[in-house]
């Protein structure tokens, strides 16, 4: 009786064993929004006229970070950066974004956040906009598809099933569009095939109401819009929440990632929304979105997951000049808060995001955080979140920030940042201080890159964020031994194929940290003295 008694101990501590570490493996959802601003959620800024009351609420039942960057300030690298753990930098891709019919990025063989989470039993799904590329089967010779190029989309067979997506990389399911939605094709994709045959050749309306201002041409499915596109990959979304609650609450947790269309062009919000904010379609769009934010948060209640649900509402880089800056600052509204630039930029308005983390069952709701992080850190995080330990091949630029989320941070937990703009232009930042390989914006705003208004300044640029956070002042000249340190430091992240402890990797291709921006100082004169000699 007593070994019977024993082993009937032994059975139920191991059974609470069990269902306790199923506790502690939240569900999670990653909503990344597309160009949303810093200063666009109300939580965020005070002094914003857009009203956000979802991700205000969300802000008040968990955690507001206030220094947060996306890995580059435009769509396809940040994405690589958030399933992969690593710098976009170090693969193929040195500048721009893909196009909806570009190959893959993600390599073959590469460790992802989804991989991670299947393998340690989670469900996993992708819904919304992918633009991470996938292969596309062509009519006869072809060379590679890109963005602009409406005829090679049309050497496209849609009929055949598409490889190398979502589902190559770790996700059981994807619903969703290829790229952002002012890239061809405009159809919706479920798993490996599209829904609707895109047999139509047109455009969508760029925003609502504004005339002659259209997307790219190109197939498109009869009847699809655009307009359709938000409420679908909610309804998804709520209907995936819905579909696994009880699995989930068994112990079988779930990870939905869920890269929203919006408030990215083409700005549509629906006829409910249209004119709601009193600023501008962006701004309504804008409120479109949080309500959606809303439905998804609705779901979790009602499917009683919230407590039990790590919710994460970011964006992928700073709000687009498409949002019409001067139309919304002139109604007192600014979409990059106090920061300098919007996406694109190298400035910390094209990647100084909005962040918001909620998970009751461990975090404290209406606390803050100031830790320096980047989007790459939340392969780190869920890695550390689930007890599972990373390869040397994988998160090489991940830093997990779950001691933050639980308020047991007690010093820095990332050594620096490097960011990156859209013509591929380089900055790292340590502590309060800012250093950018080039004399321009490295994007959209002014300076321009290669415009008459760089010529003259100043090689790169260096700036203390503590006191300058508007990046005003260039203080290269005062204190060369910081660009030094700095420049050394970004140098060493390449040359390791890394940025965290760990064994050396190689980058996919060659990564030069001068060649978006300025040449380096001093390699005019060596050029000169070579050529002399």
């Amino acid at each position: 009786m007593k070994k019977l008694l024993t082993l009937l101990a032994l059975f139920t501590a191991a059974s609470f064993a069990t269902n306790a570490h199923a506790a502690a493996r939240p569900n999670i959802i990653y909503i990344l929004c597309d160009d949303l601003g810093y200063g666009d959620v109300k939580a965020l800024n005070p002094d914003g006229k857009i009203a956000t009351p979802n991700l205000d609420k969300l802000a008040a039942g968990g955690m507001i970070f206030t220094d947060v960057h996306s890995s580059s300030s435009v769509c396809t690298p940040t994405r690589y950066g958030i399933l992969t753990g690593r710098y976009n930098w170090r693969t193929r891709l040195k500048s721009g974004v893909l196009g909806g019919l570009s190959p893959r990025l993600i390599e073959d063989g590469r460790l992802t956040v989804a991989d991670l989470l299947k393998q340690n039993g989670y469900a996993t799904a992708c819904i919304g906009k992918w633009h991470l590329g996938m292969e596309w089967v062509k009519k006869g010779e072809v060379s590679e598809l890109n963005i602009e190029t409406r005829e090679q989309a049309f050497n496209v067979d849609f009929t055949k099933p598409i490889k190398n997506g979502p589902l190559a990389v770790g996700f059981d399911y994807y619903f969703g569009i290829a790229a952002s939605l002012d890239m061809v094709p405009y159809t919706f994709i479920e798993n490996d095939r599209v829904t609707v045959l895109p047999t139509e050749d047109r455009r969508l309306d760029m925003m609502t109401g504004r005339e002659n201002w259209f997307t790219r041409e190109g197939p498109a499915a009869p009847g699809f819009t655009g307009y359709e596109v938000l409420p679908t990959l909610t309804k998804k979304a709520v209907e995936y929440i819905a579909a696994h609650a009880a699995e989930a609450k068994k112990g079988k947790p779930f990870f939905l990632y869920l890269p929203l269309n919006a408030p990215h062009t083409p700005i549509l919000p629906t006829p409910e929304w249209l004119g709601k904010s009193g600023l501008n379609p962006y701004a309504d769009f804008v409120m479109e979105t949080d309500h959606h934010i809303g439905l998804v948060m609705a779901e979790l209640e009602k499917q009683g997951l919230a407590k039990d649900t790590l919710l994460i509402a970011t964006s992928d880089n700073g709000c687009s000049p498409s949002a019409k800056f001067d139309e919304l600052k002139a109604k007192g509204h600014n979409p990059s808060f106090v920061f300098r630039g919007h996406k694109a930029d190298i400035f910390d308005g094209g990647h100084h995001i909005p962040f918001i983390a909620r998970w009751p069952a461990q975090v404290k709701a209406g606390s803050k955080s100031d830790q320096l992080l980047c989007l790459s850190d939340f392969m780190a995080t869920a890695a550390e979140i689930i007890g599972a330990k990373l390869p040397a091949t994988a998160g090489e630029d991940s830093v997990s920030f779950l001691p933050a989320l639980l308020g047991k941070d007690k010093a820095p937990l990332r050594e620096a940042i490097v960011h990156h703009s859209i013509n591929g232009s380089f900055a790292i930042r340590q502590a309060n201080w800012k250093l950018e390989l080039t004399p321009s914006s490295g994007g959209w705003s002014e300076p321009r890159p290669n415009s008459p208004a760089v010529a003259g300044l100043r090689p790169i640029q260096l700036y203390d964020l503590a006191t300058d956070i508007g990046e005003t002042k260039n203080l290269q000249a005062e204190h060369p031994e910081i660009v030094s340190r700095l420049t050394k430091l970004l140098e060493k992240y390449v040359a390791d194929g890394r940025s965290t402890p760990g064994a050396k990797q190689e980058n996919t291709t060659p990564v030069d940290i001068w060649k978006a921006g300025k040449e380096a100082p001093g390699a005019a004169k060596k050029k000169k003295a070579k050529k002399d000699a």
